[in-house]
């Protein structure tokens, strides 16, 4: 028999919970729904209001995996959900905006994919992302060298930025932004792409040609466009081992090394958020959101 769970007042079905996602540490399914629940408060703020695009493994990371975005059958009728605007029509997908819809979400083992800007004005963009891809033999140790670079190009356009993890195998740079349209922040990023190519021509790439990428950082700056979606910070990943997008401090990216010293597992990430709260925070403080030049 399923157990039947209540979170704020609402009743969920959790299945599977000895079911092993992660084969190549044991993480099981119920370990994986305790993370969600342990980081909810710093995860929350991230998916409030924007449109979730699923990328679900319900096998674990070694089985099938297919993104949903449009309401999955049987979603529950208090999960808030809104019709958002595409470009071959408008679809209705799914909000996250409370601990409830958050467990039921977690409970289809699912990436959470989000995009840079919040249903209630989804012509204008809150966030800028660049997503610094390592071809190998570079990793996320050259990664960090770009980060630094675009952190300073950032700041002296009198943008903040803030770093994470991807979870898997690179960087992501986030900043809060204002004024502006997707279409507009997707070209600075391509911008300031290009510029870092042209300023560190042996190590960062902006095309996405695979041909060109081995032993370069591709900076990826088209995941502004307005139908594109990032992994959401403190999402677990599809990966081997239960690692998830972490948010870092520019001390750990200035002094990373070795690929190692960048990778998080859930329960990292919980001792994380247990002694310094979430990282990506002042993200939310539009006072301080930057303009684009």
């Amino acid at each position: 028999m399923t157990p039947i769970t209540e979170v704020e007042g609402r009743r969920l079905p959790l299945s599977n919970l000895e079911k092993v996602l992660y084969p190549a540490t044991g993480f099981t399914k119920g370990e994986v729904l305790h993370y969600y629940a342990t980081v909810a408060e710093a995860l929350l703020p991230h998916l409030r209001d924007r449109p979730l695009s699923f990328l679900r493994y319900p096998d674990g990371p070694g089985g099938q995996q297919f993104f949903a975005k449009n309401v999955p059958p049987g979603t529950p009728e208090w999960v808030t959900t809104a019709e958002v605007p595409r470009a071959e029509g408008p679809s209705r997908m799914v909000i996250v905006q409370d601990l409830a819809s958050l467990m039921w979400a977690a409970n289809l083992v699912t990436e959470f994919h989000t995009p840079q800007w919040v249903i209630q004005d989804p012509e204008q963009a809150d966030r800028i992302v660049f997503d610094l891809d390592p071809g190998a033999p570079a990793t996320v140790v050259e990664c960090c060298e770009v980060a630094l670079w675009l952190r300073e190009r950032l700041a002296a356009d009198g943008i903040e930025a803030y770093a994470k993890t991807s979870g898997a195998k690179g960087l992501h740079l986030l900043a809060a932004v204002r004024g502006a349209s997707s279409e507009r922040v997707t070209h600075y990023a391509k911008r300031l792409a290009v510029e870092a190519e042209r300023t560190m021509p042996r190590l960062v790439l902006h095309r996405m040609t695979r041909s060109l990428r081995p032993g370069k950082v591709f900076v990826d700056w088209s995941q502004n466009a307005a139908r594109k979606t990032t992994a959401t910070p403190y999402t677990l990943r599809a990966r081997p081992e239960p690692t998830v997008s972490a948010p870092v401090t520019w001390e750990e990216v200035e002094e990373c090394g070795a690929p190692e010293r960048l990778v998080f597992r859930a329960e990292d990430v919980m001792g994380r958020v247990r002694d310094d709260g979430d990282l990506l925070a002042p993200l939310f403080d539009r006072d301080t959101a930057g303009e684009l030049p």
